[in-house]
């Protein structure tokens, strides 16, 4: 291990901490012990020097004054804010206490751990919590916010997440964004389909908003909220009707393309036109140039898994780069996630074999205000980590009824107060990762990458690694699992003999060279994790599953009573909530508005900057409006999760269901309704 805290001047390589595909190499600077600056490192291969501006500033988060430096009791109501210091002997006392009280009274699945990738340090957010979690035999939760309906989809039809290495995406000549606003969330594949670009290479973007990546487009698609599949149904209607498949590829690599040729008779463009609001020369035009253009690549985005037919949409869209061959052309074919090259050895660093009743309960992360609203036995005590349950869970009116049971006990571990936080009995001091050793892994490009620790720790802050050693001590757990160290921890996660790809990358070659790449000796093609082996056009599993073994499109399920589609999406200075109490970041992205359609705005006499009450049955938000064409009719967005203060009205997810998308146990974000209407 390198130690870089004895040199107080210098500069010292790191990585990204956050939830973001691009992971970019960093080299940070250090004058007297501190963080003076943050630079992306020229020498990764991938990132090459370029960062956003969420790290570039990411020295006023570590040093932002209202940062936790001890640990905190709350005396005062939940949600006031009120609390005293004190000691961590008190806190992981007073924790353990509480425990072991309801464990004794209810068992442990009284016990709700609740997490997510705040921090995408694999040992901070998924290792010594699951060790101890399944030890102490706690409720489990279902982490799938994010991801995970779109990750199943495409499993149907791909077998695993692999795709196309980003590197090569420099040669295609047709680059479809499909679903993601890149220049905020996946800013070097921007950069990799500029490079294509000045070679020729045609870029659309297929989106529901006229953000900045639509605006970078060469060609910009709206589209109606969660039509996605219909018109990747429509796009394979005019590929097989106008001969543009490419049958030796089908033949060979595929199953049920027959099935499928037949199936999309129905999807032709006038009935897709219908459903998408795309028009139908536009439905003709970009099937042509997607069948007639090689190669072609889709970057598939995580906008369009949030709503209730999600998975399908992905793994729709996932079965086109196969009716035109595009997988075994360079720079051709899609990514929707690259995980499965980097695929560490999860059971030897979560150890789920340390719990003993397997028919523990699982709680999806998504229900969560319902669940400490009604779930029976209930749900007393919650240790929230790595998430902002309040501000990113869904319909959060009711999670912030479920936060403020007098009878649940919560602990929070966290940099700042948070809208959590402020429902919390305790919260304790995290570390940020520049204070952690640790190893990261990117869902896009294909390497791994260590973090040594670049400063000391904050205060008296501590790595989710050490509190759970803490607590396991505290609960007197004797395993010796509890006593190994991270780097005992990286050595057990990269021995992982199911993955080819992670061949000769170990911690000491990693540690010397701070990033490597997967070892990748042959196509994905040849290692596909599907019952066939092959692409699953038609899936058997999925018929067995109660799903239409054929890609389908299903329309979303709130209908009618509110007449405007609501999608709040990502915006660019903030990751889903971390930055928005930053003041530098509110401050770079402007406020909050509401995107409207001229036709809409002037049939409700709404104006340009007008402040407008947005609601539905879950709640109300006001926020300022935005009145163009960057909307369709009919449809409303916002951009960001903005910190909640007191009277602000703006935590969007008030409004959003916590309904479950078709696959995965996903999230349905976007496929809310609302009415809107001015202040």
């Amino acid at each position: 291990m390198h130690s870089y805290l004895n040199q107080p001047n210098g500069i010292f390589p790191s990585v990204c901490s956050l939830d973001c595909p691009d992971q970019c190499g960093l080299l940070i600077h250090k004058k007297d012990g501190k963080i003076v600056g943050i630079n992306g490192a020229p020498q990764h291969p991938v990132t090459k020097g370029s960062i956003c501006n969420k790290v570039r500033h990411m020295t006023e988060r570590i040093y932002d004054p209202k940062r936790l430096q001890q640990p905190l009791k709350r005396i005062g109501a939940k949600g006031e804010g009120k609390f005293v210091p004190i000691s961590w002997e008190e806190a992981i006392a007073t924790i353990t206490f509480n425990w072991k009280e309801i464990i004794d009274k209810h068992g442990p699945e009284g016990i709700l751990p609740y997490s997510f990738y705040g921090n995408m340090g694999r040992l901070n957010a998924e290792a010594m919590d699951m060790r101890f979690f399944h030890r102490l035999g706690a409720s489990k939760l279902d982490r799938t916010i994010c991801a995970s309906a779109g990750s199943e989809g495409y499993n149907y039809t791909m077998g695993s997440n692999y795709g196309v290495d980003p590197e090569d995406t420099i040669h295609a000549k047709l680059i479809m964004m499909w679903g993601i606003n890149a220049i905020s969330t996946n800013m070097h594949q921007v950069v990799f389909a500029e490079k294509a670009r000045k070679n020729g290479a045609f870029i659309v973007v297929i989106d529901v908003h006229k953000n900045q990546t639509s605006r970078w487009a060469d060609w910009f698609v709206p589209i109606l909220p969660g039509t996605d599949s219909a018109l990747a149904l429509g796009l394979m209607h005019v590929l097989f009707a106008e001969n543009m498949e490419d049958t030796a590829f089908l033949r060979q690599y595929t199953v049920g393309y027959e099935e499928l040729r037949e199936h999309v008779i129905q999807y032709d463009p006038d009935t897709v036109s219908a459903i998408t609001g795309v028009p139908v020369e536009d439905i003709y035009k970009l099937a042509r140039l997607y069948g007639q253009t090689s190669p072609a690549f889709i970057r598939i985005g995580n906008g369009i898994q949030h709503h209730d037919n999600g998975g399908m949409c992905v793994r729709t869209i996932s079965c086109l780069p196969a009716i035109t061959g595009q997988w075994l052309v360079r720079g051709g074919g899609a990514i929707k996630g690259n995980s499965a090259y980097l695929a560490f050895n999860k059971q030897a660093l979560q150890r789920p074999d340390l719990l003993q009743n397997k028919q523990t309960r699982t709680i999806n992360m998504n229900v969560i205000g319902s669940a400490l609203l009604e779930l029976d036995p209930p749900i007393l005590s919650m240790y929230v980590y790595n998430s902002n349950p309040v501000l990113v869970a869904p319909e959060s009116n009711k999670v912030r009824q479920g936060m403020a049971r007098e009878d649940l006990f919560t602990v929070v571990h966290d940099l700042f107060l948070t809208e959590t936080a402020l429902y919390a009995d305790l919260v304790l001091p995290a570390t940020s990762a520049f204070e952690n050793e640790d190893f990261y892994t990117s869902y896009w490009h294909h390497y791994i990458q260590i973090q040594q620790p670049v400063i000391e720790k904050y205060g008296e802050s501590k790595s989710n690694v050490e509190v759970f050693r803490l607590l396991a001590k505290g609960m007197g757990f004797e395993d010796s699992v509890f006593d190994d160290s991270e780097a005992d921890m990286i050595r057990q996660a990269l021995n992982n003999p199911q993955n080819i790809y992670l061949e000769g990358i170990n911690y000491e070659t990693l540690n010397e060279k701070q990033f490597m790449k997967a070892q990748i000796k042959s196509h994905f093609l040849n290692n596909l994790a599907t019952p066939s082996g092959k692409i699953e056009l038609y899936s058997k599993a999925m018929d067995k599953a109660g799903y239409p073994p054929l890609p389908t499109y299903t329309p979303l399920v709130e209908q009618g009573d509110f007449p405007f589609l609501f999608v709040p999406g990502p915006n660019h200075n903030f990751l889903n909530s971390t930055f928005s109490n930053n003041t530098k970041q509110s401050e770079m992205e402007k406020p909050l508005r509401l995107y409207m359609n001229s036709s809409d705005a002037e049939a409700a006499s709404i104006l340009d900057g007008d402040t407008v009450r947005i609601w539905n049955t879950r709640g109300e938000c006001e926020l300022v409006v935005s009145v163009g064409d960057t909307v369709l009719p009919g449809v409303v967005v916002t951009q960001g999760l903005w910190a909640d203060s007191p009277g602000s009205k703006q935590a969007v997810n008030l409004l959003t269901p916590d309904r479950i998308a078709d696959m995965g146990g996903g999230a349905t974000f976007f496929s809310g309704r609302v009415d809107v209407a001015k202040v």
